[in-house]
């Protein structure tokens, strides 16, 4: 449910969205998942700009991936701070 409430805010923005991480624009990283954070460093050193979102529970992980280089954000802030990164 999560997922498609944030391909609402990619299809409202006109954007498009993939899984291919070699042909992306904006990289958006579920803190939670195995290895966001070398998957977030690898997006920045391409000068990919990455999105991360987590729970505000676990504020351990949403440090690390601002440390990895991601604006990281509370679940509860993600999709206003996608439509702001379409935008731009």
């Amino acid at each position: 449910m999560f997922r498609s409430k944030l391909a609402a805010v990619v299809d409202g923005a006109g954007a498009v969205t993939g899984r291919d991480p070699d042909a992306c624009d904006l990289a958006v990283v579920d803190v939670e998942l195995p290895g966001a954070a070398d998957r977030i460093r690898s997006f920045v050193e391409r000068r990919i700009p990455v999105l991360a979102y987590g729970a505000h529970v676990r504020p351990e992980l949403l440090r690390a991936a601002r440390e990895a280089g991601a604006t990281a954000v509370p679940n509860s802030q993600v999709q206003e701070r996608l439509a702001s990164f379409l935008k731009a």
